[in-house]
Parts: structure tokens; C-alpha cells; sequence
């Protein structure tokens, strides 16, 4: 391994090791940057986790993740923008100033994807305001169009720049992530004009091997063993003008029943290998 400056292993990548062992294993690798999950910071604390990484050295690219923001019955909604201040806060508390938002899949019963994403943008109404006041910005992550039923309805960086402009680049930008671009022409287009507005709020890097696995959700493969070429992708976010960290988020069973350590090392070597 060599220039591991702007590597950020997402800790989905390595969920087998606990948030103390996987601050360890980035100590004894070199590595500076993590992206963390809501969850597991949680269970630990947010406090605590806070105090951890700190005490370490180590600096937290992004929080996963916010959104989930189309729901129809105005609880639902209350309860998700109550959930999403608590991220922002999070955020806030963790030292990181880039928030993650899966948008959400269709409501039961619903067909109207258009309806799904003016909600989210009615939200955004609410969060940008009061992620800014917290020094924390919004990256909306298009996910692959195979999810836009049950986890995201905005599928392209193209309808994720439409919801992210009508607000503020300091509250709402987007999330670049290969896995779910890579197949897109109009993408590196919307790269550009993301950078053009300084909406790349954070770029993440998996790979797509098929056959995907039954349910989809954990088919992102390791760097290099799929069909994205992770340099020509790099090019185009850096001629966007984006310099920030470069996170490697990979849902994965196989990776995650190894040991989360070496599992630690291979990624970091994929990535000095697979980027420029």
C-alpha cells in the first residue's frame, strides 16, 4: 500500500468488527478516514463513539444515513423529519459535516414515484434549514433503479440534482456512488454540473458483479473484481472539482464472514490499485 491519504472505509464494508476493533485496525493500517452508521454508533454511543474516533486521530467522512422521507400518513412523516434531526445531530456530535439520504422507497399501496419525490422535497424544506444550522450538509444518494420500489425513489443523479437544487449547495447536494451510476451515459454529465453547482458532497466506490445474490441489497462486489472502471469514474469527479475523501462502501456477505481485518487490508490495497 502507498498513498492511503483520502481512503475512507465505510464501516458497512467491514460490519464484523466492532467500532473499537475497527478504530484499531485504521490505526495499525495507516488509514485517517472512516465513514460511520447510524446503528452500530448507536449501540455504542454517540458519545463514546465521538470520543473514539477523536482520541485516534481518525476523521469521519460521512454519517449513513437520513431519509426514508416518503411516507403519506402525516405521522410517518413527523416521525421520519423527527429521525432526521436526530441524524443531523448525530452528524454534528460525530464531527462529520455530510449526512447520507436514502430517500425511500413507494408508500404501500402507491404507484405515483413523481408524488414519493415531491415529498422528499417538501422535507428537504424542513432539514436543509436545520442540517445547515448544525454544519452539516445533505448528500442525496440516487440508488440503482432495481430499488426505487422499497428503498429509493430517486434513481439517477439527475433527479437527485433536480430535488438538491431548489436548495442551497451549504444544505443539499448529492452522493456520487459507482455501484449505483456506473450504467448511467447521462452520468458523468450530471457529475459536471454537480461540481459545477459544489453539490459532490461525497463519492463512494463499489463494484458490480453479477449474478447479483437473491434480494439484491448485499451484491456490491470488491473493488476491482467487477465491470467499473473506479479510475475513469475518479476522473470524472476530480474534474468536477471534487478533493474530498474517497469512501469504500461495499454490502457484501462473503466479506462480511471473513476477518474483518484482513477484509480492512485487501480494500485498502484495491483501492491504491484501482484509483489514481
Amino acid at each position: 500500500m502507498t498513498d492511503l491519504s483520502r481512503f475512507s472505509i465505510n464501516q458497512m464494508t467491514v460490519k464484523q468488527l466492532s467500532l473499537p476493533e475497527l478504530v484499531a485496525a485504521c490505526q495499525e493500517s495507516g488509514i485517517g478516514n472512516v465513514g460511520l452508521w447510524r446503528e452500530p454508533v448507536q449501540s455504542y454511543g454517540v458519545e463514546e463513539t465521538a470520543k473514539l474516533v477523536r482520541d485516534a486521530g481518525l476523521t469521519v467522512t460521512t454519517l449513513c444515513r437520513g431519509g426514508f422521507l416518503t411516507a403519506i400518513d402525516p405521522d410517518e412523516r413527523a416521525a421520519a423529519l423527527d429521525d432526521n434531526r436526530r441524524a443531523v445531530d448525530e452528524a454534528a456530535t460525530l464531527g462529520t459535516d455530510t449526512l447520507v439520504l436514502v430517500s425511500g422507497g413507494l408508500p404501500a399501496g402507491s404507484k405515483d414515484l413523481r408524488g414519493a419525490r415531491e415529498r422528499i422535497a417538501d422535507a428537504l424544506t424542513v432539514l436543509g434549514p436545520y442540517a445547515e444550522e448544525h454544519g452539516v450538509k445533505l448528500a442525496i444518494e440516487p440508488l440503482h433503479p432495481m430499488y426505487a420500489s422499497d428503498r429509493c425513489v430517486v434513481s439517477t443523479l439527475a433527479q437527485a440534482l433536480d430535488l438538491a437544487e431548489r436548495f442551497p449547495a451549504r444544505q443539499v447536494g448529492v452522493t456520487v456512488d459507482t455501484y449505483h451510476i456506473w450504467w448511467d451515459d447521462n452520468a458523468p454529465a450530471q457529475i459536471a454540473r454537480a461540481g459545477a453547482g459544489g453539490r459532490i458532497h461525497t463519492f463512494q466506490l463499489a463494484d458490480w458483479t453479477t449474478p447479483l445474490p437473491e434480494g439484491v441489497l448485499n451484491g456490491r462486489g470488491q473493488i476491482g473484481d467487477g465491470a467499473i472502471d473506479m479510475r475513469e469514474w475518479q476522473v470524472y469527479v476530480e474534474a468536477a472539482g471534487y478533493t474530498g475523501a474517497i469512501e469504500v462502501e461495499l454490502f457484501n456477505d462473503a466479506l462480511w464472514a471473513r476477518d474483518g481485518r484482513e477484509v480492512l487490508a485487501e480494500t485498502a490495497e484495491r483501492f491504491v490499485a484501482h484509483t489514481a
